[in-house]
């Protein structure tokens, strides 16, 4: 039942106000007083006279805006203050206006749309406060889908790094070394959040696109052939197209596409140049120096950090981006020894798993066993 407050200095108006309200169904509330009603709280509708000692209509109104803010408005005025009334409608101070002496039937059917409009706000503020609890909710859901596919996908990937490490095995865990080598330089140039995570990524899974690439070109001892290194460039290509159609994979997969560019345009499969480089393909190509020159080879044995040093410092405005070969060169090589020794440490623990049976031919964790089984 809708609570209608009624305040009218005019003691029999406010008794037939309150008598024909009764009668459509309202709990009525009447006040003679403008200053004692000013003190209610709890209605879904007030009706008020204008003039009134004391405070008039619109003061009145206006003081029981502040703690009845969602209930309707409705004023009655004479013709002598219906101007100055109905200015308070305009400003939006009062859903509608009656004149006085009123017609029965408009002043039923007003109140009656006053209660409708309360009943609309209400209904509506309901209803969006269970959207965004659906919403809400939804987006929690989501969230976890999400989280639970880039697990999925995450493991998969790494079981793919994984395989082409091993397939290539000049560069075993070279992937994973460069994946931090690359957080790390891009933590100098200030990548906070979210964008470390795809540079990380991108340098991750940069060779992803060789699983493309025929046993025969790519582990091939000699040198290749003009026709054998056109397929082996394509591999920047291969990875984007495995990677690109995954959301949260795009940025990354753009670090994969362009991971053999080079700062004065000479690199490939894009041929771009300086800043049209994502940031992330810049700074592996650097990185990817690093590593290589530092690494043990077949026909080589991994050479000091300085030669790295030197070489980025020779390449810098060519191969390099200047700005990150010269926060590169501000870092001390502890650091790099730090990551590098991190890999090696990850690299000893799985192959004790190996040695230890606790891996099986997938490159996962097998179940312990109870003796005697």
């Amino acid at each position: 039942m809708a609570r209608i407050l009624v305040v009218d200095d005019d003691v029999l108006i406010l008794a037939a106000l309150s008598r024909i309200l009764h009668a459509e169904g309202y709990e009525v509330v009447t006040h003679s007083d403008p200053v004692l009603a000013a003190r209610e709280q709890g209605f879904d509708v007030v009706l008020t006279d204008f003039m009134m000692p004391y405070l008039n209509g619109i003061e009145l109104l206006a003081a029981l805006r502040e703690k009845n803010p969602r209930a309707v408005r409705l004023m009655l005025t004479a013709a002598a203050d219906f101007k100055t009334a109905s200015e308070a409608v305009n400003r939006g101070e009062v859903f509608r206006l009656l004149g006085k002496p009123w017609a029965l039937s408009e002043l039923t059917s007003s109140v009656r749309q006053a209660v409708e409009h309360r009943r609309l706000v209400e209904a509506n503020e309901r209803l969006t406060r269970e959207v965004a609890d659906k919403n809400e909710e939804l987006l929690e859901v989501n969230q976890d889908l999400e989280r639970r596919v880039i697990e999925r996908t995450a493991g998969l990937l790494d079981g793919l790094i994984s395989a082409l490490d091993y397939r290539d095995t000049e560069t075993q865990w070279h992937s994973r070394r460069v994946s931090l080598y690359a957080r790390r330089l891009a933590q100098e140039i200030g990548l906070t959040g979210p964008a470390l995570d795809v540079v990380e990524q991108g340098a991750l899974l940069h060779d992803i696109g060789k699983i493309g690439v025929r046993d025969s070109i790519l582990l091939k001892p000699g040198p290749l052939t003009p026709d054998e290194w056109v397929e082996m460039k394509q591999h920047p290509e291969f990875g984007y197209r495995m990677l690109a159609k995954m959301p949260y994979l795009h940025e990354a997969a753009l670090i994969v596409l362009q991971h053999q560019e080079r700062w004065d345009g000479k690199g490939y499969p894009l041929g771009l140049k300086g800043e049209d480089i994502v940031v992330g393909a810049r700074i592996f190509c650097l990185v990817d120096t690093l590593d290589a020159i530092t690494s043990d080879r077949p026909y080589r044995k991994g050479r000091p950090m300085s030669v790295a040093r030197d070489e980025v410092r020779r390449c810098a405005g060519t191969q390099f981006d200047p700005a990150l070969a010269e926060a590169f060169l501000n870092l001390p090589e502890t650091e790099w020894a730090r990551i590098r020794r991190e890999v090696e440490v990850m690299e000893e623990a799985e192959n004790r798993r190996w040695n230890s049976g606790q891996l099986n031919a997938h490159g996962e964790t097998e179940p312990a066993r109870a003796s005697g089984a």
